[in-house]
């Protein structure tokens, strides 16, 4: 399959579509709006649904299999909450608490985002390996490094008391999705293909409708950002497109090295490109109360979210088909 048709196919799913219909609705100030009830229970439905089954996957693939793209996926969590900050110093030229929110963010995993990859590379047919969620949990502990670098810098820059370590490391292990994906993951592998047979039709059957309706209220809360992203100027803007890229070819050229088929080194691309902006914000707020929500929220969610989806996940797709031909 050529790069137009990769595009073509990523661009005419039913989940960028309604994307870009949300996008559209706020443009025009629609009256169209998601109960917040409605969305936490669409959000928790889709992160345990994919827990769920990539833990029931994980026990009938065994665990010697995720080694390798465990151990990679652990550098990532290092790696890039730390370039970001530097970038975000150096480059974008923020204070240090605005710099670790971004860092924080372009740590954590979109789970929109993974979702949207898991989706793409079945349609292309190269699925994932199964167990890819576990690596979307270890991902998530990039948040840690990201508040720890600011942590040190700010004890460095104004000797004050911020939240203790101890703390961020609980709240992050309480988060809303750490806790729905390791649990989905226990409970999965734990009752095998077997038990998950029958709550399949409710986990597994619906699922790619509920997540076209969460792309139509992603749509609408980046339409919302828009005058932000114009605010901010080019230097968030080159950030928010150029760090993603860089990313998701190092996360796809990690991941291919590391055994991961096409499917999974692309989904492994796509999740290190990816900016978390529900999770992570809330982490932020909590340590950083100092750091701009409109900062940090619009280069995630108004620039790279957008970018990803319409552009990023083919792009990284067709490099990790070329990478694993050209290496296996």
């Amino acid at each position: 399959m050529d790069t137009s048709e990769i595009i073509r196919t990523s661009f005419l799913s039913p989940l960028v579509l309604a994307f870009i219909v949300g996008i559209i609705a706020t443009l025009i100030k629609s009256e169209l709006e998601f109960p917040q009830p409605v969305l936490n229970a669409i959000s928790i439905y889709l992160v345990f649904s994919i827990a769920l089954k990539g833990g029931t996957e994980l026990a009938a693939a065994g665990l010697e299999r995720i080694v390798a793209p465990a151990l990679v996926t652990a550098l990532l969590a290092v790696v890039t909450p730390s370039l970001a900050f530097f970038l975000a110093r150096r480059f974008i030229r923020l204070d240090i608490a605005n710099a670790a929110g971004i860092a924080a963010l372009y740590g954590s995993v979109s789970s929109v985002t993974f979702f949207a990859a898991l989706s793409l590379a079945e349609k292309l047919g190269n699925p994932a390996e199964p167990f890819v969620p576990v690596l979307v949990s270890l991902m998530e502990w990039a948040i840690l490094v990201a508040l720890f670098i600011a942590r040190w810098r700010l004890r460095r820059a104004e000797s004050d008391g911020n939240l203790p370590i101890s703390e961020i490391v609980i709240d992050t292990l309480r988060g809303r999705s750490v806790i729905l994906l390791l649990g989905g993951l226990f409970i999965g592998a734990l009752i095998g293909e077997g038990g998950f047979k029958s709550v399949k039709p409710f986990f597994e059957d619906p699922f790619r409708g509920v997540l076209t309706l969460f792309l139509l209220e992603m749509g609408m809360v980046a339409g919302r950002q828009l005058r932000e992203f114009f605010r901010l100027g080019p230097r968030l803007l080159t950030f928010g497109v150029a760090f993603p890229i860089f990313n998701g070819l190092l996360g796809t050229t990690l991941g291919v090295l590391a055994g991961l088929s096409p499917g999974g080194s692309f989904v492994l691309g796509a999740i290190t490109a990816s900016a978390s902006y529900i999770d992570a914000p809330a982490a932020v707020r909590a340590a950083l109360p100092q750091a701009n929500p409109s900062i940090y929220l619009t280069s995630s969610l108004g620039i790279t979210f957008p970018f990803n989806l319409l552009i990023g996940l083919p792009l990284y797709y067709q490099f990790a088909v070329w990478l694993h031909a050209l290496v296996h």
